[in-house]
């Protein structure tokens, strides 16, 4: 599996344009805190329906990846895995805890094209980045999605299992707002990322909506997706605010 872990060092992680630069640092001074209050979720629930589309041996590339608690489920459940994170404090734990290669990056900067994987995980990694910025930034990340050739995959226990899948997950709304730790959210509604998803083209393979695991009330729109098609990157985002 490319990594890139060295094109990211050259690269300074920085806040997302309209994110505020207060929501970054609150994951880096609260590594701990926000460790103890996301490890002990189990991932099965949401990210079942992902891993089962996926063959054994797959190599996934968790984006956001926060202190490795999906890439150290996805990891025993046999996939291939890579994280990255942006908090220097959830990039040590995720080491860790996942006992995997996590690079210190910012999916807002990192060069994708330096990776190659079969699945990218986004489990709420995407929630800071404003509307008018989603598809740019999906667009960014999408390049990594480097399928395996067929005579490659048929060592595979499974062969037939999916590539070029997605897991993306936002929380549900309208508008924007900022939380009491001073983070900035965006809400989103179905229509509207559908209609990113085909702009992007992506196909949706599987939709759960649920409630936030943490018994906040806010409601979690959780997709698997496919790339049928390569779409050409774009400035901005296609939903006005």
């Amino acid at each position: 599996m490319k990594t890139g872990r060295n094109a990211s060092r050259r690269r300074s992680p920085r806040v997302a344009a309209g994110t505020g630069a207060s929501t970054g640092e609150y994951y880096a001074a609260h590594y701990q805190a926000y460790h103890a209050e996301t490890f002990h979720v189990a991932p099965w629930p949401f990210l079942g329906p992902f891993a089962r589309r996926l063959s054994p041996g797959s190599r996934v590339m968790d984006i956001g990846c926060g202190s490795g608690r999906d890439l150290l489920w996805l990891k025993q459940q046999g996939f291939r895995v890579l994280g990255l994170e942006r908090a220097p404090g959830l990039v040590e734990l995720a080491r860790r805890q996942a006992e995997c290669d996590v690079i210190h990056g910012d999916f807002t900067l990192f060069d994708f094209t330096s990776i190659a994987v079969d699945a990218l995980l986004m489990s709420g990694a995407l929630v800071h980045v404003p509307h008018a910025e989603l598809v740019s930034v999906l667009a960014r990340i999408l390049p990594a999605l480097k399928p395996r050739p067929p005579h490659e995959r048929a060592r595979d226990s499974d062969p037939q299992g999916e590539t070029g899948l997605i897991y993306l997950s936002l929380k549900e709304g309208r508008g924007r707002f900022k939380d009491a730790r001073g983070r900035y959210f965006s809400l989103w509604t179905d229509a509207d990322l559908g209609r990113i998803f085909k702009t992007l083209g992506l196909a949706v393979r599987h939709f759960r909506r649920a409630p936030s695991a943490d018994g906040g009330g806010k409601m979690w729109l959780g997709y698997v997706l496919r790339l049928e098609a390569r779409a050409n990157a774009l400035e901005g985002g296609v939903v006005s605010r």
